[in-house]
């Protein structure tokens, strides 16, 4: 018989919860080093997380295993709650004053690392809140919920179906053969080069340390988020702009190429046609974007260089940082600018957005059909990597793309009859739903990379919510909760 076992999928959102609890104890060690911080708006939040995610953790489960659909409803519910629970010190904060909507749209970009704000004064804010900010980016960019695999041997609960729900991208090559092993594997990546950039920001950079720290837990996950209104415009530092530009790049890679790159078998690299493209995409318009820059003299060669390369790494891979406002540049740069919103890093990365793989097996497909036109007798196959993918995998990938242009087209319409208010309503209502189902952050139109997403009214903010987590768990994990025969018991 199937059937979906609530008390499992009780039992896993109380640790999550807990979990939570524990990184929400995490900003008051700012009390350290900044005078008059307001601790309380953590103590609480803490407080209430931890007590909540022990009552329902203790909840007694015979079953050891999570099958599809509790895995399914655990990752969609699970990131629900968490960003409901995220608002709380945005809420309990007196020196912000913003409403329900607002702390949940700010929590929830945070924690699908969209790195769309709702805040005018950044710098203004409590430093244990940007903290916070960060820390949501960073908790959310290799997920949460693939941190807690790494310990559910422990509590005897096996995880393989929550792994696959929650893993970015269509395929997976596998590092270790035990999900255990893979899931500690890709967060001692995650640590190690979060580490490294802070050191290279503070120490090299120039960076404060409060400033390295929040910047490079932002820029692994492919976030956005900073402690300045200027984003990383705010230093005009080359010294700040190319590490940050390097590991934006890593951060977009996928994560098991990049351990295989620490192991030294750089044939790995060289075989993986994802990366190819990903890279080769990049060089393409980075060279686009500073030629047009340097032709019209808006800067001098290594700036053209610098300001295109940045703005095109920060938005391809979905981090969302901004030096320069690339929508005043020229309307074939603020083009090329929104069609990288739809193109996302790799699989197996932080990064949000379509993934490099998708659009690599679209463009092999269209062209074997192209060739199968003229030569309708020949055999010709999709091969990725120098193998034949599964005809299951291609048609997923073709679905998915169908689903996403929908679910554009649908939130773009709903998004323009809900903004009136705003100049050119059907450019920012695209430019909107684009950068939230990517998981980008900064757009075109009135919410280009100098604005920010304050003056929206509140149903088009719960709205665009709604698509960051559907962007950020891949359409399908979300879309699969409302089909009938999800819970349709047999």
């Amino acid at each position: 018989m199937t059937y979906i076992n609530y008390r499992i999928v009780i039992k896993v959102i109380g640790l999550l919860i807990f979990i939570m609890g524990i990184f929400l104890m995490i900003p008051s060690l700012t009390a350290a080093f900044y005078e008059d911080i307001v601790l309380l708006p953590f103590v609480k939040s803490s407080a209430l997380c931890l007590t909540a995610g022990v009552i329902l953790y203790m909840i007694k489960v015979p079953v050891k295993d999570i099958r599809k659909r509790e895995g399914y409803l655990i990752v969609a519910l699970g990131w629900i709650i968490l960003c409901l629970l995220g608002s709380m010190p945005y809420l309990f904060e007196e020196g912000l004053d913003v409403s329900l909507t607002d702390a949940i749209f700010e929590s929830t970009s945070g924690l699908t690392t969209t790195g769309a704000t709702i805040f005018d004064d950044i710098e203004s804010i409590n430093p244990a809140i940007l903290l916070w900010r960060s820390m949501t980016q960073w908790i959310g960019g290799m997920g949460i919920i693939v941190f807690t695999i790494a310990i559910f041997p422990i509590l005897g609960i096996g995880g393989v179906e929550l792994f696959v729900a929650e893993a970015p991208g269509p395929t997976a090559s596998k590092i270790h053969p035990q999900i255990k092993e893979v899931a500690k594997r890709l967060w001692y990546i995650y640590l190690g080069l979060t580490a490294s950039l802070i050191i290279i920001l503070h120490y090299l950079s120039g960076l404060p340390a409060f400033d390295a720290i929040n910047h490079a837990l932002t820029t692994m996950s492919t976030g956005g988020f900073s402690t300045k209104n200027a984003s990383i415009a705010h230093y005009n530092s080359a010294w700040v702009e190319y590490p940050i530009m390097l590991f934006m790049v890593l951060a977009g890679t996928n994560y098991t190429i990049l351990y295989f790159l620490f192991k030294g078998k750089f044939q790995k690299l060289w075989s993986s046609d994802e990366l190819k493209f990903y890279l080769l995409v990049l060089f393409m318009c980075i060279l686009t974007g500073s030629m047009v820059l340097f032709g019209l003299d808006y800067y001098g060669l290594e700036e053209s260089f610098r300001k295109a390369g940045f703005q095109v790494i920060s938005l391809l891979t979905t981090t969302g940082y901004v030096t320069a406002d690339y929508t005043s540049w020229t309307p074939g740069l603020e083009l090329m600018f929104f069609f990288l919103l739809f193109t996302g890093a790799c699989a197996g990365s932080t990064s949000g957005g379509i993934k490099m793989i998708r659009h690599l097996v679209f463009f092999k497909t269209s062209l074997i059909e192209l060739k199968r036109i003229l030569h309708p007798r020949g055999f010709m196959r999709l091969k990725i990597d120098g193998e034949v993918p599964q005809s299951r995998i291609t048609m997923h990938i073709l679905v998915f793309l169908l689903f996403y242009l929908i679910i554009f087209a649908i939130g773009v319409l709903v998004i323009s009859f809900s903004l009136p208010e705003i100049a050119d309503p059907f450019k920012t209502a695209v430019g909107a739903v684009a950068t939230s189902l990517g998981n980008v952050g900064p757009s075109i139109g009135s919410l280009g990379p100098v604005d920010n997403f304050a003056d929206l009214n509140q149903m088009t903010k719960v709205i665009l919510s709604l698509l960051m987590v559907i962007g950020r768990l891949e359409l399908f994990t979300v879309i699969i909760i409302f089909t009938p025969y999800f819970w349709r018991v047999k």
